[in-house]
């Protein structure tokens, strides 16, 4: 049975229709729940449904928005008018843009920085690894979810500038030579007019920025100056107040040859990005693992091998050996000390010495 729908409140609007918050409530149990949903009007169908064949593709992914159903669902607006609907995952923090405005001066925290920087990074590893540029990752396209407690999750969203990897935009011009949102855009973007890994990866860059600064890149820069400045591979300045590892981040986003950045996996391992603890407590056990592998080797060709030693084995085997502690039960403890007093006894005349 089709669950019934409760209009709640309007969410917002983009370039390809607007998105409303919706309750969907099961008429047999009563269960509900909340759903982001995206409408379209005809002339954008084909939009709408590439982004949900997109999505569908990356389910399951991390750090990417979930979508429910497998096909576009048909109503119909406030004024009566035929519209398309996917229903998205309802992020309760609302995008990145909106989250930071409860920051003083928008600027947040570094680690958070941080941890939402690893995120994107991480749901980019995803969209690439399908074949699959972003194009216009900015603030307003992630959506921050609540995690634990005082932790927040973020996941990318809005595949309508999607574009397969080498892919020429239908709405690229040299007039507007633009694949994306302009003040997140590479230099290529505005010179080649195709889709690139690359680009969402200066993207990148201009986010962290953003992030420690509060100020969106390019401020006060008009779009003609912008495209100028981008065609001679300007990137926005970066502050020197900027911790060094963040300014060293910055900059390989902001390479102006797009193989210098790098990809998505590359960029989780820059020294800026701390790695998870779950992972790095899987590494410090992999590296002790293999450490007393490589002992208990040493200790095999050490004691088995008669051929004549070279320089290297004398250097090691002059070395005091490696002794193991085993602890062994009581029973086992018991006859060794009984057998060491049998043994004294039988070894000595017990002359016994007075002691006054």
């Amino acid at each position: 049975m089709q669950s019934n729908e409760e209009f709640v409140k309007f969410l917002g609007e983009g370039a390809y229709g607007y998105v409303n918050l919706v309750r969907y409530t099961n008429p047999d149990d009563g269960s509900s729940f909340l759903s982001a949903v995206k409408n379209s009007y005809d002339a954008d169908y084909d939009t709408l449904q590439k982004e949900l064949e997109i999505l569908l593709k990356l389910r399951g992914c991390p750090r990417i928005v979930t979508c429910f159903g497998h096909s576009l669902r048909q109503g119909l607006s406030n004024y009566g008018n035929k519209v398309h609907k996917l229903q998205l995952e309802y992020a309760s923090e609302g995008s990145l843009n909106a989250f930071m405005d409860h920051y003083a001066d928008r600027k947040l925290p570094e680690p958070l920085v941080k941890d939402f920087t690893r995120m994107i990074l991480e749901g980019l590893v995803s969209i690439h690894d399908h074949g699959y540029v972003h194009c216009d990752i900015k603030p307003d396209n992630l959506l921050v979810f609540p995690s634990r407690q005082d932790s927040f999750e973020l996941k990318i969203s809005d595949f309508g500038n999607t574009l397969e990897v080498g892919e020429v935009p239908k709405f690229w011009e040299s007039e507007f030579p633009w694949v994306g949102t302009p003040i997140y855009m590479p230099p290529e973007s505005v010179r080649d007019g195709f889709a690139n890994k690359g680009i969402d990866l200066w993207s990148v860059g201009c986010l962290v920025l953003e992030m420690y600064t509060g100020v969106i890149p390019w401020e006060g820069v008009n779009i003609n100056l912008l495209a100028t400045r981008l065609r001679c591979g300007k990137a926005p300045e970066i502050p020197e107040s900027l911790p060094s590892d963040a300014k060293a981040f910055i900059e390989t986003c902001f390479s102006r040859n797009p193989e210098e950045r790098g990809s998505a996996r590359e960029l989780l391992l820059h020294p800026f990005l701390p790695r998870p603890q779950v992972e790095e407590e899987a590494e410090d056990k992999k590296t002790s693992n293999s450490f007393l592998l490589k002992l208990f080797k040493l200790r095999i060709r050490r004691t088995s091998s008669n051929k004549k030693p070279t320089a290297d084995v004398v250097a090691v085997s002059d070395k005091k050996p490696l002794k193991f502690r085993f602890f062994p039960t009581k029973t086992t403890q018991f006859k060794r000390t009984l057998n060491k007093v049998l043994r004294l006894k039988k070894s000595t005349d017990f002359n016994l010495v007075s002691v006054h």
